[in-house]
């Protein structure tokens, strides 16, 4: 059974705050990732943004030292943090309830042993996307009844189950919800249509739009969805809710830019367009 998810099933997560909170009141999040080139950088420009527009307290990027130049520009409310070695790594996502891991990452050897790491004794909510997963490859056994969501496209998906692109077209249902079963994690296929599983239950959000196939949409989904598990439960339905606040949100910046100009840093900025009209929606059941 596959459950499409609605507006009515997500609005509670978008209640209005009382006033007596402060940003330790909606968590820390960590995103790793980055490469030497603008492009590593801007993918964490993205993610990190669109988690605090999507309501958490703290957005702290991880990086590599190397990366200081390119970053500080690109970085306003969240903070930076600069590591040499993996027992800096561990001492900066201590306190974080959420993390994303590989957004813009590149290739590099050393990035196993930071994934096999934070695998194994972070206990926060992770979320793995882009080169975080192509490292997954193969060593599936480390994400194993943990707190992990992955995001891939069908293409990297194929990479991660051995299988063709056309083989998963074929069920995709079932294989997405078989693989969240085996390993005990939430799994979220991108896609026209996106399939989220907890191996129990599918879900699918039927949103989104032609003018977010382009460069940086993944990071921003990616963003969202650390944003919100790092002051909401891992559950499916929250991964579905960040699929759903991501999906609205660039049907509205494709309604202002168009399916051909529009660009992934619009869908951040409509973001909260999107909150605004998620509140205001009547139960018409």
């Amino acid at each position: 059974m596959i459950k499409e998810i609605k507006v009515w099933d997500i609005q509670n997560y978008f209640v209005k705050r009382e006033t007596n909170v402060n940003k330790g009141s909606f968590g820390k999040v960590g995103i790793i990732g980055g490469c030497e080139n603008y492009l590593g950088a801007l993918k964490l420009s993205y993610s990190s943004l669109a988690a605090m527009r999507s309501g958490c307290g703290l957005t702290r990027i991880i990086v590599p030292e190397n990366l200081k130049n390119l970053l500080a520009p690109q970085i306003l409310e969240q903070t930076l943090y600069f590591y040499h070695n993996v027992d800096e790594i561990k001492s900066a996502i201590l306190d974080l309830n959420s993390l994303a891991i590989g957004m813009g990452w590149g290739k590099d050897p050393q990035h196993f042993l930071i994934v096999k790491e934070i695998l194994e004794n972070y206990h926060g909510n992770i979320v793995v996307d882009a080169d975080g997963l192509n490292i997954l490859v193969d060593h599936l056994e480390l994400i194993s009844n943990k707190k992990v969501v992955l995001t891939p496209h069908l293409k990297e998906f194929s990479r991660l189950t051995h299988l063709s692109v056309e083989q998963i077209e074929q069920d995709k249902v079932n294989i997405v919800k078989e693989f969240a079963k085996k390993y005990h994690i939430i799994l979220l296929l991108k896609g026209p249509e996106t399939l989220i599983s907890d191996g129990e239950e599918v879900y699918v959000v039927k949103r989104g739009c032609p003018g977010m196939a382009t460069a940086g949409s993944g990071d921003v989904l990616s963003g969202i969805l650390v944003g919100l598990l790092g002051y909401f439960d891992y559950q499916l339905l929250t991964v579905a809710v960040g699929a759903y606040l991501a999906g609205l949100a660039g049907e509205i910046a494709e309604q202002e830019k168009t399916d051909i100009a529009m660009l992934a840093s619009d869908t951040i900025s409509h973001i909260p367009d999107a909150i605004k009209w998620i509140r205001e929606q009547k139960n018409s059941k």
